[in-house]
């Protein structure tokens, strides 16, 4: 009798691209392309483990260095396995452990750690070795059989003012596939985005996503969707585009609009973000989420102690799948709240984040995901489906969810006629105003 868990015989990391709409945020415009990178792990007992991660050459390079670490060690060992690969691992030149409290997209690499996708497939392996699904494996196991989502919603610049090749989805019967093509710019195009996004998956939550008009223009658009919803959650992000006097100027009055203000204020004067956000909770009763001031523990150590977030939005791709549990732990032992941050992704990362918020123990705050943005670009055969404004989690055991190696080629076809690897949220915006440089302290429209 052979004792043990199967053993890894191969890992493959596999850089895939796909279409994305003209989403409008503080970095800019979204490209007509987005990419990310995947991981597949194969055992000896013939199973296949999935992990989804950020995209670009620097990530699939850093995969691709972890292999002799990962290829014929026990899958039961999978924790020995990322020690190995933490241990081996030294920081860029070039990252300077600022991280992105100002939303430099550059630096986004950094804070997501490549060996998460590797997380991810190994649990996947195990979970198929044990018979369980993986948020068994997490925390104190499975707490939940769906997990609340929310409406993320974007202002939509007009694709037409490029010649990039953006997807034009105006033939589809479907109305959100149309719609989400479309220019997006006023409040009242806001609230038709979210009508359609509510028939569509049921979300009854909604966060829009800021930086991108001048602040008391994007309050409007929150004031039109809170009258139009008015038992919903409505939030915005403006990613830390306000100074604090303007911060607080703009949220004293949404104190019984928004739900939460996710990062309203970023570093400014010396200061930093912690320090910023803690004097804005002092001026504003309002709960504060963030995904850009505490990305790992020691920033979130010191978040912690300055009492400057209430929510953590803890995306186990920055956070690791053990650890973004371990955070939401944590929170729910000291009164405060777990969620999960997203960004592009296919439905590999949207089974992994259902896993993960299946592990959180308390009351998470729904979920964002960008999906929505994705939806029908599948790399999967069975991706889990959003319906009544929950992301129901596979029962099966490991992700529980099988792979499809033709989408996955066709992916990787189209990452490799891509003539850029990384995200660019400045080329598209060329177009729109000619000249335009990001700035953390200015909304990408407002120059």
């Amino acid at each position: 009798m052979v004792k043990g868990t199967p053993v890894v015989t191969e890992m493959l990391v596999i850089p895939v691209a796909g279409r994305d709409s003209m989403l409008m945020t503080l970095s800019g415009a979204h490209a007509p392309f987005f990419t990310r990178n995947l991981v597949i792990i194969r055992d000896s007992a013939g199973h296949t483990g999935l992990g989804e991660i950020h995209g670009g050459d620097y990530t699939c390079q850093a995969l691709k260095s972890c292999i002799p670490l990962v290829v014929g060690k026990p899958v039961g060992m999978y924790r020995s396995i990322l020690d190995d690969i933490h241990k081996a691992s030294a920081r860029a030149p070039e990252d300077d452990g600022e991280g992105i409290q100002s939303l430099d997209i550059s630096k986004l690499k950094f804070v997501v750690k490549a060996e998460w996708a590797i997380e991810c497939a190994l649990l996947d392996l195990l979970g198929q070795y044990l018979d369980l699904p993986v948020c068994q494996l997490l925390g104190q196991g499975k707490q939940r059989s769906r997990v609340e989502t929310l409406g993320y919603l974007f202002y939509v610049s007009d694709k037409v003012k490029t010649d990039l090749p953006y997807l034009d989805e105006s033939g589809s019967p479907d109305p959100w596939y149309r719609l989400r093509r479309e220019e997006m710019l006023t409040p009242e195009r806001i609230v038709e985005q979210a009508c359609v996004l509510r028939e569509k998956y049921g979300f009854r939550n909604f966060k829009l996503k800021g930086g991108v008009l001048d602040g008391a223009e994007e309050m409007e658009a929150v004031r039109a969707l809170k009258k139009h919803f008015p038992q919903g959650r409505i939030n915005i992000d403006p990613n830390g585009a306000w100074g604090l006097e303007e911060a607080v100027r703009l949220c004293r009055p949404m104190e019984s609009v928004l739900t939460y203000i996710e990062d309203p204020c970023g570093p400014e004067a010396g200061y930093s973000s912690r320090e910023i956000m803690a004097e804005f909770k002092n001026a504003v009763k309002l709960p504060v989420a963030t995904n850009m001031i505490a990305t790992d523990w020691r920033q979130f150590y010191h978040a912690a102690a300055m009492k400057s977030v209430d929510i953590v939005l803890a995306d186990p791709h920055f956070w690791g799948f053990g650890g973004s549990v371990r955070m939401a732990q944590i929170l729910n032992d000291w009164g405060l709240t777990w969620g999960s941050h997203s960004n592009n992704h296919f439905d590999i990362t949207l089974t992994a984040f259902a896993h993960t918020a299946a592990a959180a123990p308390g009351n998470p705050t729904a979920l964002d995901t960008h999906w929505i943005w994705q939806d029908g670009q599948n790399l999967l055969k069975d991706a889990p489906q959003i319906r009544d404004g929950y992301l129901e989690v596979p029962e099966g055991p490991g992700l529980g969810v099988t792979i499809d190696m033709e989408k996955v080629c066709q992916a990787h076809k189209l990452y490799r006629q891509l003539p850029y690897h990384d995200r660019d949220d400045a080329m598209a915006m060329q177009y729109l105003i000619p000249g335009w440089k990001f700035n953390s302290k200015k909304a990408a429209l407002v120059r």
